[in-house]
């Protein structure tokens, strides 16, 4: 893809973005790098290649889902200023 000198003041234009001449050479050279570095990927053969999830194909060393704590629920709540068929009872704070 290509851009003109016109292509990027309209933009600019677009994008509410003052740019003055000189500004609008500079953007024009960095999108025109830009825009051949994403040609050049584009024409990188990739048949046959599959696509990755993560760059290394490492997993997560994961413990054993295992309660470990007893159900104290009735203990904490017994201190709690209300409480209502289990759930904690907290003042309304938006209208």
């Amino acid at each position: 893809m290509t851009l003109s000198f016109d292509d990027v003041r309209r933009i600019a234009d677009l994008a509410y973005i003052e740019t003055n001449e000189e500004e609008a050479h500079v953007v024009l050279a960095q999108l025109s790098d830009i825009f051949n570095l994403i040609e050049q990927m584009q024409a990188v053969d990739t048949l046959g290649v599959e696509p990755l999830s993560h760059a290394q194909d490492v997993t997560q060393r994961l413990r054993d889902d295992i309660v470990t704590e007893s159900d104290q629920r009735e203990r904490f709540q017994a201190i709690a200023p209300q409480v209502e068929e289990g759930l904690y009872l907290v003042p309304k704070v938006i209208e």
